[in-house]
């Protein structure tokens, strides 16, 4: 009796996990629209973070109008390449985003004494945003990172493509993503830190909120009114807390700002602690926006390539690469699918280089990858149809095109960013460190790589930056890359922890790399085959099996099973007409 009702148990808490619909299912039409702007939300705060940040690199902090069309483009580009992700690259409902990766090296780049901005740049009263002086100033730092992420692109391009990933992935382990992918955000400390010691009550209000939304009341549901089928009303439920807890901060701290500012409650000299809280700093950037804005390739002019930059790029996207496996098993285990075959795997990270090559021509400042908040946001759904995702791409697509959008969110107060950046490069850091779940931490081994790796990646970059004349080896472009390599965190960290990891003996248990690499198993709850949901769309799977020269191709499916079924269809097909 106690095995049968175990069992019962199981099925039960199985039934649970399962996606109400799976990847292939098409939910109602009403649904899709409501989920692909719950996700559209979910990523909204990650995607507005890069270019917020990324302006003031650019000598922008000043010129709102621009940083409106910087956060129209970045969505965009996010909404494109979410399209071409499911359509043609991984096949797995996964938003695609800026990424957090490639912030890290373009903080060292432009950090450098030759990209640092002229001091009248960051005197609003001498900044006039229509000369050409001023144009040419941030446009040229654009150009730059336009050109190194294109060509850093490339990279990934090749390596996804040319199956090279797989083979990659044997020697990256959790001690080398754990130290990487914490240091993204413990390396943004001194920008968060600036933003929000400009009023530290609304930047710990904005955190605040934010902590209450998604931890203490994410189980809250808030009913809501609904229609039934028989056209009958009812009351319904959305656990709206957990499924947008930054927005709702940031809009309940904007609003705070917004009556402190109107009641004059927050002083309106610019020289003043707590000027910068006030909601009407930036004028009327909202109303010299224009309705409607359609970004292009190339429209800050052409990309220019910087060696220095390009290799600081290429460690961000090679970071970037190792997160998006993870995302991808993540998702399919989340979505009921079965394990991504190598080829799915394969083509994802080459369409997530094409991605990153739109990034960069469009000029959005930064790349596109996976992005893990809204894998999560499967579990709490249930709805892992990639339609969703789809549709979630057409409405980036859209809100990147209407100007007002971008223009109102370079209106949020600064210290609401600050509290907003705490939280957030928080989390990152701590998504880091949870890799170190799969290793055996009790092993005195990995607690020196891992120790030595993430605490030398904090001290070399710090001292260099305070010693800028110290790497001196009588190369100009030698030196700029390795200021810029030394100077970014999460590289020193990452090459540490990929060098100790692979040269100090220890056995792949202990290293973590047994579960690391062990897919996810595939039962009987996934009722779609590997066919169904990674085979590319339109038939193009189907016509390139009956081409011999594709068994050579990485990305694509095997030949062997289909040609096996071909003959066994017409072996019965023969039987068939003898009968």
């Amino acid at each position: 009796m106690a095995d049968k009702s175990n069992r019962s148990d199981c099925v039960a808490e199985e039934d649970r996990n399962r996606p109400t619909y799976c990847v292939t299912d098409v939910p109602p039409w009403y649904l899709c629209i409501f989920l692909a702007f719950q996700h559209y939300l979910t990523a909204f705060g990650a995607i507005i973070a890069i270019p917020l940040i990324l302006s003031e690199l650019l000598c922008l902090q000043h010129d709102g109008l621009t940083q409106g069309y910087l956060i129209n483009s970045i969505f965009f580009v996010s909404g494109l390449c979410t399209i071409l992700q499911v359509t043609f690259g991984i096949r797995l409902p996964i938003v695609q985003g800026g990424s957090f990766a490639l912030v890290t090296p373009t903080v060292a780049i432009l950090s450098a004494p030759e990209w640092k901005c002229p001091a009248w740049t960051q005197n609003a009263s001498l900044v006039n945003t229509s000369d050409p002086v001023f144009i040419e100033e941030w446009q040229s730092r654009m150009r730059t990172l336009q050109g190194a992420i294109m060509v850093a692109s490339v990279l990934q391009i090749l390596v996804g493509f040319s199956g090279l990933i797989g083979f990659l992935m044997r020697f990256i382990g959790p001690l080398t993503i754990a130290p990487t992918v914490c240091l993204i955000g413990l390396a943004l400390y001194d920008s968060a830190g600036v933003k929000a010691g400009t009023h530290w009550g609304i930047s710990a209000l904005t955190a605040g909120l934010i902590i209450l939304f998604s931890q203490y009341l994410r189980l809250i549901p808030v009913p809501v009114p609904s229609c039934s089928k028989t056209k009958k009303r009812k009351i319904s439920t959305f656990y709206l807390f957990q499924t947008m807890p930054i927005l709702l901060g940031i809009a309940v701290s904007w609003l705070v700002c917004y009556l402190l500012t109107i009641s004059d409650v927050l002083p309106s000299d610019p020289t003043r602690y707590g000027h910068l809280a006030r909601t009407d700093v930036k004028g009327n950037v909202v109303s010299q926006a224009s309705w409607f804005t359609l970004p292009y390739p190339g429209m800050w002019g052409t990309p220019t390539v910087n060696l220095a930059a390009v290799v600081g790029i290429l460690a961000g996207i090679i970071c970037s690469m190792a997160e998006s496996v993870g995302d991808y098993y993540a998702c399919a285990r989340l979505s009921g699918a079965p394990p991504p075959p190598k080829h799915a795997i394969s083509r994802g990270i080459g369409v997530e280089g094409l991605g990153s090559l739109l990034a960069g021509a469009f000029g959005t400042g930064n790349g596109t990858t996976s992005f893990s908040e809204n894998v999560a946001a499967l579990s709490i759904t249930k709805v892992a149809s990639r339609t969703v995702i789809l549709l979630s791409g057409f409405v980036m697509i859209l809100m990147g095109t209407v100007g007002k959008v971008g223009a109102i969110f370079t209106t949020i107060p600064t210290p609401v960013i600050g509290g907003m950046f705490l939280i957030m490069f928080g989390v990152i850091a701590a998504a880091g460190i949870t890799n170190l779940q799969f290793t055996d931490m009790n092993s005195s081994r990995n607690i020196f790589v891992f120790g030595f790796s993430i605490f030398s990646a904090l001290v070399i970059p710090n001292w260099i930056m305070k010693n800028p004349g110290a790497l001196a080896t009588g190369v100009k472009e030698v030196d700029q890359v390795l200021n810029v390599l030394l100077t970014t965190h999460m590289f020193v960290g990452g090459f540490l922890g990929f060098f100790l990891d692979n040269t100090i003996p220890g056995t792949k248990r202990e290293r973590g790399l047994l579960t690391w690499n062990t897919e996810h198993p595939d039962d009987s709850r996934n009722a779609l085959t590997p066919e169904e949901i990674y085979n590319l769309p339109f038939g193009i799977t189907t016509c390139l099996q009956t081409r011999s020269w594709v068994r050579y191709l990485p990305f694509c499916p095997p030949t062997n099973h289909m040609t096996e079924d071909v003959v066994s269809q017409s072996q019965e097909t023969e039987q068939m007409t003898r009968v």
